[in-house]
């Protein structure tokens, strides 16, 4: 039975990509020390990564964000950023701050005086300001929670809740005071400012600063190991001589999935980790394949040139590299017109790191094997003159 097949690369393709991998090494050059001298201006860091107070706020009609801005800057937080989230037509914006705690530790003595004054309090309040507002009080005996809210107010101090706990110490009682935090200055600052608009509060996230910057430094870690066990793969599976083509080949992908976020100014997060995992993985996945088809044809054409060995290889797998970029490709597109915030950075980040990743396969990958066996080749044989 013969099947008809519709070929969009025709067989018998006879690109040289081996021979135009000089003019795609200088053009990756430029593109990727672009990026890298454009990332040493700062990146977008969210929450994730940078700490503090992020949160999502829904108005009913148009607001203007740098209004938006102004307000929150009127309350004391002079490093807020307001950027639209989802399509403008929802009007939902993210407001965020680099504080987690409205308390300062100056008014967190004045907390401590006042209930020092009024009640016996055991040993030393403990107050974190990068773990909320809330302070905790211990007491031989049993205190009256509204004298301790009373106390706590007088000082100047809004308190949320007051919970009672066991003590940390046998026969002793603990007491949580939760006060009125960045979230309730800034809901209760918008809705008198933009009392028309209706603003809701919708998601509130906090992360502490040195939270922040473990996250980050275990995201960066995790794209590292990612990359070092792909090449450890690679070697053990064909050859360690194709392991350096690899390594070029993700840290380009990686540098330029990175690039998006860089240039854009859109918000670097774990979703961005895992987006450049991702792009790492499909990369490899695709160069994977034309790995194979070089060891196959190397075993069939023994003694022809590398070169011309990796060109027939690339070319014959052209088709399917092709169709399988576009097929995710087209699922990505889906995500980018329906998709809004992380949903649609994420997809866009992806698309440009599909694009990377499968010119890399072809111009990167195994033409930078080709070239790095000429040099080793090269080596040996003035060696071998000198000798």
């Amino acid at each position: 039975m013969i099947f008809k097949s519709f070929d969009i690369v025709p067989h018998g393709t006879k690109f040289d990509f081996v021979g135009k991998r000089h003019i795609a090494v200088v053009l990756s050059l430029i593109v990727n020390l672009a990026v890298i001298g454009w990332s040493i201006k700062g990146l977008n860091f969210g929450v994730d990564f940078a700490g503090g107070t992020e949160m999502e706020v829904k108005f009913s009609q148009a607001v203007d964000p740098g209004a938006i801005r102004h307000g929150v800057e009127e309350l004391g937080f002079k490093d807020a950023s307001v950027q639209t989230y989802g399509a403008e037509s929802e009007n939902t914006f993210l407001i965020r701050v680099g504080r987690v705690a409205m308390m300062s530790a100056a008014d967190f003595e004045k907390v401590v005086q006042a209930v020092r004054a009024q009640l016996p309090v055991k040993g030393s309040p403990s107050f974190n300001a990068d773990m909320g507002d809330k302070i905790e009080f211990q007491f031989e005996s049993p205190v009256d929670t509204a004298a301790l809210r009373a106390a706590v107010e007088g000082a100047g101090v809004r308190v949320a809740d007051v919970r009672n706990e066991q003590g940390l110490a046998a026969g002793t009682r603990s007491y949580t005071v939760i006060t009125q935090g960045i979230r309730e200055k800034v809901e209760h600052d918008l809705g008198v400012r933009f009392a028309q608009a209706k603003p809701e509060v919708r998601r509130v996230e906090y992360v502490g600063p040195a939270v922040g910057r473990e996250l980050r430094n275990q995201g960066f870690k995790a794209v590292l190991y990612a990359m070092a066990l792909i090449v450890i793969y690679v070697g053990l599976r064909f050859d360690f001589r194709f392991s350096p083509g690899v390594i070029i080949a993700i840290v380009h992908d990686a540098i330029i999935t990175f690039g998006y976020f860089a240039f854009s100014g859109r918000e670097f997060n774990l979703t961005s980790i895992a987006v450049i995992l991702t792009v790492v993985g499909y990369s490899v996945n695709d160069t994977v394949v034309v790995y194979d088809r070089i060891r196959e044809n190397g075993l069939k054409l023994q003694g022809k040139a590398l070169g011309d060995i990796v060109n027939l290889s690339i070319n014959e797998t052209l088709g399917r590299t092709f169709l399988t970029s576009f097929a995710t490709a087209l699922s990505l597109i889906g995500l980018l017109i329906f998709g809004v915030g992380e949903i649609w950075d994420f997809a866009m980040a992806m698309l440009i790191g599909i694009v990377v990743g499968t010119y890399s396969t072809w111009f990167i990958a195994a033409p930078m094997t080709v070239w790095l066996e000429e040099r080793a080749a090269k080596k040996a044989g003035a060696k071998a003159t000198i000798a």
